[in-house]
C-alpha cells in the first residue's frame, strides 16, 4: 500500500463512476454507524459496489466488532477491505482474520486531546492482525469518529506513521487545500477524504475531487 487515495461516503453509482474516472484508488462506504447516518442504504450499496473493479476498489467503513458479523456484513456487500472505526477487542480482531485471512483491515486510530499512548498501544496489540491504520479526528462536541471536517494535530499522526510497522493512511479534515501539506507533513502510506470534497447538498464535487487527486499525488511526488 503506497500512495492510496481513498474517497469515502459514496452516494450513488454516478458518484462511484466520477470517482474512478478521476483516479480514485479506494472508495468507501460508511454503513451501520452509531453517530453518522448512512449515504445510501445498505442494498444500494451493494449495486454501486458492483460498478467498481481492480484497480479500484470498495471499502465497507463500519463500526462492527464481531468477527461473524464484519465477515457477513463484508460478504453481503461482496468487499474484500473493511476499515473498523469501533472499539474491537484483539481477539476478535485476531479471529477475523483467521476466519477470513484474505479480507484486508484497516484499523482506525482516532486522535484525540492527549490519547497518543493509547494509540500506540493499539498499534502494538493489533498490527499483527491487520493491514493498515488510518488516523482521524475525534469530535468532543458530536462524538463522532470521523467524517468531522476537523483536523487534528498532525505531529501525531506522523509520531504514529513512525512507530506502526503496517501502512498508515490520513484522514481527518483533509481537502484539496490542505492536503499536499499534509502529506509532505506526516509522510503517511494514503489519504482520505470525505466531508473535504462535498458540496453543501452532500455530493462530491468533480472539480474538488479532481484538485484533491492533483494535489495527493503531488505530495506523493514529493516524498519518495
Amino acid at each position: 500500500m503506497k500512495n492510496l487515495i481513498q474517497i469515502a461516503g459514496v452516494i450513488d453509482k454516478a458518484e462511484a463512476q466520477m470517482l474512478i474516472n478521476a483516479g480514485v484508488d479506494y472508495l468507501g462506504f460508511p454503513l451501520r454507524l452509531p453517530v453518522h447516518k448512512e449515504d445510501l442504504a445498505e442494498e444500494e450499496a451493494v449495486e454501486v459496489i458492483k460498478i467498481i473493479s481492480p484497480p479500484h476498489q470498495a471499502v465497507l467503513i463500519t463500526y462492527l466488532n464481531k468477527a461473524e458479523e464484519i465477515i457477513s456484513f463484508c460478504n453481503k456487500l461482496n468487499v474484500n477491505i473493511v476499515q473498523l472505526h469501533g472499539k474491537i477487542s484483539k481477539e476478535e480482531m485476531e479471529r477475523t482474520k483467521l476466519l477470513n485471512p484474505d479480507l484486508e483491515i484497516i484499523k482506525s486510530l482516532v486522535v484525540a486531546e492527549s490519547n497518543y499512548p493509547e494509540l500506540v498501544i493499539m498499534i502494538d496489540t493489533l498490527s499483527d492482525f491487520v493491514d493498515a491504520f488510518i488516523t482521524d479526528t475525534f469530535d468532543p462536541a458530536t462524538g463522532a469518529e470521523g467524517a468531522t471536517g476537523k483536523t487534528h494535530d498532525w505531529s501525531v499522526s506522523r509520531k504514529l506513521v513512525e512507530h506502526s510497522p503496517k501502512p498508515v493512511i490520513i484522514a481527518g479534515g483533509l481537502n484539496p487545500a490542505n492536503v499536499k501539506k499534509a502529506i509532505l507533513e506526516i509522510r503517511p502510506a494514503g489519504v482520505d477524504v470525505h466531508t473535504g470534497v462535498e458540496l453543501k447538498n452532500g455530493r462530491k464535487d468533480l472539480d474538488l475531487v479532481k484538485k484533491f487527486v492533483e494535489e495527493s499525488q503531488e505530495g506523493f511526488a514529493l516524498i519518495k
